[in-house]
């Protein structure tokens, strides 16, 4: 005798339905980033106090029910900071992943469909800059113009642009060789319309999970910059400046950086399982 399962498991075979269950793990991170859009749209939401708010009579408390996670050498309240600081590190994330995703399909395009004499020393000079690592190359650039918001987001932008801009070169390549350019180079089409409703499209497509990838990535190496005092300078809330201002008292007070550092951390894990969600999905892949 067939059991109702069955029959409900045929009929959605038959109807050609597919049901997708959303991982308890992409949940978790879609109601992290719902808490992060949130502290920085209106942090005094979820914030219990000012940022800047002074008590000498607090000073390095640790975590209690006044103040959740603890305070700081001048009293400031550390859960507060982080809440106002959310702002900060979230702009310099998706401004420093716009500016990459930017560089890398300019170079990426042009090392793959250009002539010769142009993409192969586009090609040559990904090669150098892929050489070294994503931070060396930050820190070069963040030590020419000065630590601030704005130098973060270009130095962490043009440090990790050479690696999305090979990714866009393959998938470019990929494309520009594939049935259907040839089906339109053969109905004459021309290369700006071939490029703009067939290569470009499908070749962007793929590297849309890597934004979501990229912003955590680009969060955690920006907050490594403050941590050395090349960021964003104290006394501002950012991540990175939060665990800059507490390694002086790290042997009194651990919930300085460990706050902070968690912070950076789960929001970080937070974009990337969104991101290997979507690409999941882009591929095909059920949960």
């Amino acid at each position: 005798m067939t059991s109702p399962g069955e029959v409900l498991h045929s009929t959605r075979k038959r109807l050609g339905t597919t049901v997708t269950t959303v991982p308890p793990s992409t949940l978790i991170a879609a109601v992290v980033l719902v808490l992060v859009v949130v502290a920085v749209a209106t942090p005094g939401l979820l914030a219990t106090q000012s940022a800047f708010a002074v008590d000498l009579g607090q000073t390095l408390a640790p975590p209690s029910s006044s103040h959740w996670l603890g305070t700081d050498s001048v009293g400031r309240d550390l859960y507060s900071r982080i809440i106002w600081g959310t702002r900060s590190s979230l702009s310099i994330g998706i401004g420093a992943m716009a500016l990459a995703l930017v560089i890398a399909l300019i170079l990426g395009f042009v090392a793959a469909l250009s002539p010769r004499w142009l993409g192969e020393p586009v090609n040559r000079l990904l090669d150098i800059f892929l050489a070294f690592p994503v931070l060396l190359l930050a820190l070069l650039f963040v030590a020419l113009m000065g630590p601030s918001e704005l130098s973060l987001i270009i130095a962490v932008g043009i440090g990790s642009a050479p690696g999305y801009a090979r990714l866009v070169r393959a998938q470019a390549l990929g494309v520009r060789d594939s049935a259907y350019v040839e089906a339109a180079r053969a109905l004459g089409h021309d290369r700006r319309t071939i490029f703009s409703q067939h290569i470009f499209p499908n070749a962007f497509r793929p590297l849309v999970a890597l934004v979501a990838l990229g912003v955590g990535q680009s969060i955690v190496w920006a907050s490594g910059l403050s941590f050395l005092g090349l960021g964003v300078a104290p006394p501002s809330p950012e991540w990175g400046a939060l665990l800059n201002s507490g390694k002086a008292d790290i042997t009194t007070a651990w919930w300085l950086e460990v706050m902070p550092g968690l912070a950076i951390v789960v929001t970080a894990l937070a974009f990337t399982q969104i991101g290997r969600y979507i690409q999941d999905r882009s591929e095909g892949i059920s949960h």
